[in-house]
Protein backbone atom coordinates (compact mmCIF):
# COMPACT_ATOMS: atom_id res chain seq x y z
CA UNK A 1 0.00 0.00 0.00
CA UNK A 2 1.51 3.26 -0.67
CA UNK A 3 2.64 5.52 2.28
CA UNK A 4 0.87 8.90 2.20
CA UNK A 5 2.07 11.99 0.57
CA UNK A 6 3.50 14.81 3.01
CA UNK A 7 1.14 16.97 1.53
CA UNK A 8 -1.69 14.60 2.95
CA UNK A 9 0.00 14.12 6.28
CA UNK A 10 0.41 17.69 6.74
CA UNK A 11 -3.30 18.53 6.15
CA UNK A 12 -4.11 15.44 8.48
CA UNK A 13 -1.96 16.97 11.00
CA UNK A 14 -3.65 20.35 10.46
CA UNK A 15 -7.19 19.07 10.67
CA UNK A 16 -6.25 17.46 14.05
CA UNK A 17 -5.00 20.31 15.41
CA UNK A 18 -8.02 22.71 14.31
CA UNK A 19 -10.43 19.70 15.84
CA UNK A 20 -8.16 19.73 19.45
CA UNK A 21 -8.64 23.45 19.79
CA UNK A 22 -12.07 23.86 18.97
CA UNK A 23 -12.96 20.95 21.49
CA UNK A 24 -10.43 23.06 23.71
CA UNK A 25 -12.39 26.21 23.49
CA UNK A 26 -16.07 24.44 24.47
CA UNK A 27 -17.50 25.58 28.08
CA UNK A 28 -17.07 22.94 30.85
CA UNK A 29 -19.98 21.06 31.96
CA UNK A 30 -22.25 22.73 34.41
CA UNK A 31 -21.69 21.27 37.86
CA UNK A 32 -22.22 21.82 41.59
CA UNK A 33 -20.78 25.83 42.65
CA UNK A 34 -16.95 25.46 44.65
CA UNK A 35 -15.65 26.22 47.61
CA UNK A 36 -14.90 28.90 48.33
CA UNK A 37 -17.29 30.89 45.66
CA UNK A 38 -20.80 30.01 47.47
CA UNK A 39 -19.23 30.38 51.44
CA UNK A 40 -17.46 32.45 53.28
CA UNK A 41 -14.47 29.98 54.04
CA UNK A 42 -13.40 26.76 52.92
CA UNK A 43 -12.39 26.43 56.28
CA UNK A 44 -15.11 24.28 57.24
CA UNK A 45 -14.10 21.03 55.50
CA UNK A 46 -12.37 20.63 58.91
CA UNK A 47 -15.92 21.27 60.51
CA UNK A 48 -17.17 18.36 58.41
CA UNK A 49 -14.64 15.97 59.33
CA UNK A 50 -14.98 16.64 63.09
CA UNK A 51 -19.14 15.64 62.47
CA UNK A 52 -18.35 12.74 60.16
CA UNK A 53 -15.73 11.22 63.14
CA UNK A 54 -18.34 12.33 65.46
CA UNK A 55 -20.71 10.27 63.78
CA UNK A 56 -19.01 7.48 62.84
CA UNK A 57 -18.29 6.88 67.40
CA UNK A 58 -21.65 7.65 68.83
CA UNK A 59 -24.08 8.05 66.02
CA UNK A 60 -26.63 10.53 66.39
CA UNK A 61 -30.47 9.81 67.33
CA UNK A 62 -33.10 10.01 64.21
CA UNK A 63 -35.60 12.38 64.52
CA UNK A 64 -33.90 14.57 66.90
CA UNK A 65 -34.28 18.32 67.06
CA UNK A 66 -31.27 19.47 64.88
CA UNK A 67 -29.35 22.79 66.10
CA UNK A 68 -27.22 24.49 63.20
CA UNK A 69 -25.40 27.48 62.59
CA UNK A 70 -22.84 29.72 64.02
CA UNK A 71 -20.97 29.87 67.25
CA UNK A 72 -23.79 30.68 69.28
CA UNK A 73 -25.37 27.34 68.20
CA UNK A 74 -21.53 25.60 68.87
CA UNK A 75 -20.87 26.99 72.30
CA UNK A 76 -24.28 25.99 73.43
CA UNK A 77 -22.99 23.02 75.45
CA UNK A 78 -25.64 22.16 77.35
CA UNK A 79 -28.43 21.53 75.18
CA UNK A 80 -29.09 17.84 76.16
CA UNK A 81 -29.76 18.74 79.47
CA UNK A 82 -31.22 22.18 79.15
CA UNK A 83 -34.07 20.40 77.09
CA UNK A 84 -34.31 16.91 79.00
CA UNK A 85 -36.08 14.85 76.98
CA UNK A 86 -35.82 16.06 73.87
CA UNK A 87 -33.06 14.40 71.67
CA UNK A 88 -30.84 17.11 69.70
CA UNK A 89 -28.08 17.29 67.47
CA UNK A 90 -25.15 20.60 68.10
CA UNK A 91 -23.72 21.21 64.15
CA UNK A 92 -22.49 24.54 64.93
CA UNK A 93 -19.64 25.83 63.13
CA UNK A 94 -18.35 29.06 64.67
CA UNK A 95 -17.84 32.24 62.30
CA UNK A 96 -20.78 30.42 60.01
CA UNK A 97 -23.50 32.29 57.51
CA UNK A 98 -26.54 31.26 56.64
CA UNK A 99 -24.94 30.05 53.29
CA UNK A 100 -22.64 27.53 55.32
CA UNK A 101 -25.49 25.94 56.64
CA UNK A 102 -26.77 25.71 53.31
CA UNK A 103 -23.67 24.35 51.45
CA UNK A 104 -23.04 21.70 53.82
CA UNK A 105 -26.90 20.45 54.16
CA UNK A 106 -26.10 17.41 52.77
CA UNK A 107 -23.45 16.04 54.97
CA UNK A 108 -25.25 18.02 58.54
CA UNK A 109 -28.80 18.02 57.59
CA UNK A 110 -30.35 16.04 55.45
CA UNK A 111 -28.79 12.61 56.52
CA UNK A 112 -29.84 12.97 60.28
CA UNK A 113 -33.54 13.13 59.08
CA UNK A 114 -34.24 15.63 61.90
CA UNK A 115 -38.22 15.81 63.41
CA UNK A 116 -37.69 20.04 63.51
CA UNK A 117 -34.03 22.30 62.96
CA UNK A 118 -33.50 25.42 64.71
CA UNK A 119 -31.19 27.33 62.75
CA UNK A 120 -29.12 30.33 64.38
CA UNK A 121 -27.36 32.55 61.83
CA UNK A 122 -27.41 35.66 60.15
CA UNK A 123 -25.55 38.34 62.36
CA UNK A 124 -22.24 36.91 61.04
CA UNK A 125 -23.62 37.61 57.81
CA UNK A 126 -24.35 41.32 58.06
CA UNK A 127 -21.45 41.65 60.07
CA UNK A 128 -19.37 40.77 56.55
CA UNK A 129 -21.23 43.72 54.72
CA UNK A 130 -24.65 41.36 53.45
CA UNK A 131 -28.11 43.42 53.99
CA UNK A 132 -31.01 42.47 55.84
CA UNK A 133 -32.66 41.72 52.40
CA UNK A 134 -30.10 39.09 51.57
CA UNK A 135 -30.10 37.59 54.78
CA UNK A 136 -33.71 37.07 54.67
CA UNK A 137 -32.93 35.53 51.03
CA UNK A 138 -30.65 33.27 52.34
CA UNK A 139 -32.88 32.03 54.76
CA UNK A 140 -34.95 31.31 52.45
CA UNK A 141 -32.69 29.50 49.91
CA UNK A 142 -31.76 27.54 53.09
CA UNK A 143 -35.62 26.60 53.60
CA UNK A 144 -35.70 25.63 49.96
CA UNK A 145 -32.71 23.52 50.14
CA UNK A 146 -33.45 21.34 53.29
CA UNK A 147 -37.06 21.19 52.09
CA UNK A 148 -36.39 20.06 48.89
CA UNK A 149 -34.50 16.23 50.80
CA UNK A 150 -37.15 16.93 53.93
CA UNK A 151 -40.15 18.68 52.62
CA UNK A 152 -42.23 17.70 55.63
CA UNK A 153 -38.95 18.63 58.71
CA UNK A 154 -40.48 22.12 60.90
CA UNK A 155 -37.79 24.93 60.76
CA UNK A 156 -37.40 27.14 63.48
CA UNK A 157 -35.01 30.64 63.37
CA UNK A 158 -33.63 32.16 66.04
CA UNK A 159 -33.44 35.63 65.18
CA UNK A 160 -29.92 37.35 65.36
CA UNK A 161 -28.62 38.56 68.85
CA UNK A 162 -28.00 42.19 70.27
CA UNK A 163 -24.50 41.53 71.20
CA UNK A 164 -22.49 44.84 72.94
CA UNK A 165 -19.47 44.33 70.65
CA UNK A 166 -21.58 44.69 67.42
CA UNK A 167 -24.12 47.09 68.68
CA UNK A 168 -23.30 49.58 65.42
CA UNK A 169 -25.20 46.47 63.95
CA UNK A 170 -28.61 46.78 66.11
CA UNK A 171 -30.62 48.62 63.37
CA UNK A 172 -29.62 46.07 60.46
CA UNK A 173 -30.25 43.66 63.00
CA UNK A 174 -33.97 44.68 63.65
CA UNK A 175 -34.53 45.21 60.03
CA UNK A 176 -33.66 41.89 59.11
CA UNK A 177 -35.42 40.64 61.84
CA UNK A 178 -38.79 41.78 61.13
CA UNK A 179 -38.02 40.80 57.20
CA UNK A 180 -37.81 37.46 58.51
CA UNK A 181 -40.49 37.31 60.82
CA UNK A 182 -42.98 38.81 58.29
CA UNK A 183 -42.21 36.19 55.82
CA UNK A 184 -42.17 33.05 58.17
CA UNK A 185 -45.69 32.70 57.42
CA UNK A 186 -45.10 31.99 53.64
CA UNK A 187 -42.18 29.93 54.48
CA UNK A 188 -44.10 27.61 57.08
CA UNK A 189 -40.94 29.06 59.40
CA UNK A 190 -41.18 29.41 63.53
CA UNK A 191 -39.44 32.86 64.31
CA UNK A 192 -37.89 33.18 67.78
CA UNK A 193 -37.56 36.18 68.75
CA UNK A 194 -34.88 36.27 71.40
CA UNK A 195 -33.39 40.35 70.13
CA UNK A 196 -36.39 42.04 72.51
CA UNK A 197 -35.92 40.24 75.56
CA UNK A 198 -31.47 40.72 75.00
CA UNK A 199 -32.09 44.33 75.34
CA UNK A 200 -32.08 46.21 78.05
CA UNK A 201 -34.36 49.63 79.47
CA UNK A 202 -32.67 51.66 77.12
CA UNK A 203 -32.90 49.46 73.94
CA UNK A 204 -29.15 48.57 74.31
CA UNK A 205 -28.01 44.72 74.62
CA UNK A 206 -27.86 43.24 78.31
CA UNK A 207 -24.15 43.34 79.20
CA UNK A 208 -24.09 40.49 81.77
CA UNK A 209 -25.35 37.97 79.38
CA UNK A 210 -22.50 37.70 77.26
CA UNK A 211 -18.77 36.74 78.12
CA UNK A 212 -15.53 38.97 78.29
CA UNK A 213 -15.36 39.23 74.42
CA UNK A 214 -18.96 41.02 74.47
CA UNK A 215 -19.61 38.85 71.37
CA UNK A 216 -20.01 35.10 72.82
CA UNK A 217 -23.00 34.42 75.45
CA UNK A 218 -22.08 33.43 78.82
CA UNK A 219 -24.89 30.85 81.02
CA UNK A 220 -26.88 33.70 81.89
CA UNK A 221 -27.51 34.45 78.14
CA UNK A 222 -27.78 30.80 77.57
CA UNK A 223 -30.40 30.83 79.98
CA UNK A 224 -32.62 33.05 78.92
CA UNK A 225 -32.34 31.43 75.16
CA UNK A 226 -33.36 28.24 77.02
CA UNK A 227 -36.59 29.79 78.16
CA UNK A 228 -37.27 31.51 74.74
CA UNK A 229 -36.85 28.50 73.02
CA UNK A 230 -38.16 25.67 74.92
CA UNK A 231 -42.25 26.41 74.07
CA UNK A 232 -41.28 25.83 70.46
CA UNK A 233 -39.41 22.31 71.11
CA UNK A 234 -41.81 20.95 73.75
CA UNK A 235 -45.24 21.99 70.64
CA UNK A 236 -43.34 20.01 68.01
Amino acid sequence: MPSIRPLHACLLASLLTLLQACTSTQSPPVGPPQVPEQVSSADWEADMQRFAATDAIAPPPKHAVLFIGSSSIRFWETLATDFPGVPVINRGFGGSQIRDSTWYADRIVVPYAPRMIVLYAGENDLESGRSPQQVREDLEAFVARVRRDLPAVRIAYISSKPSPLRAHMLEAERQANALIESDAKRLDLLFIDVFTPMLDAHGQPRGELFREDRLHMNRTGYELWKQVVAPYLLAD
